[in-house]
């Protein structure tokens, strides 16, 4: 796969210090140890077991290769830690970046991929779930 597709979501509006709304309409979604916790976007039980859809969106991380710029843990490397943008960027500006890209960096756009566009809900919502503290590991498994 091409770098070009790879999904370095380079978010550097948040990571240049510029504030954005984040427009969400819930908050924190940490549990304690063995709970459940349950958003309008993910489930999680005991921090790593989540609800298919938010399963499908780590394997779309995966399949894009997401973590070659924004590392295995979602915390950065060459492209910024998602953990932290995430706090503060609203889904709509998420969709138009990993949409359009980021005009001079490395963040391309996913416009014309298809498996990244069909399940770009499904990724915002494992990303969140892990920038919310909900999902506490990176590899995350099926509920049962």
């Amino acid at each position: 796969m091409k770098f070009s597709k790879t999904l370095c979501i380079s978010l550097s509006l948040a990571a240049g210090g510029v504030a954005l709304s984040a427009g969400t309409a819930f908050g924190q979604a940490s549990a304690p140890a063995g709970g459940t916790v349950k958003t309008p976007l993910y489930t999680v039980v005991d921090g790593y077991k989540v609800d298919p859809d938010t399963l499908q969106g780590f394997r779309t991380w995966r399949a894009a290769a997401c973590d070659r710029c924004h590392g295995a843990n979602q915390e950065g490397l060459v492209g910024p830690s998602l953990v932290n943008s995430l706090k503060t960027l609203s889904k709509d500006d998420f969709v138009k970046t990993v949409t359009n890209g980021r005009p001079n960096t490395q963040m391309v756009s996913f416009a014309g991929n298809k498996t990244v566009m069909d399940n770009i809900d499904k990724l915002y919502a494992y990303l969140k779930g892990r920038s919310d503290g909900a999902i506490t590991k990176a590899h995350v498994e099926a509920m049962q």
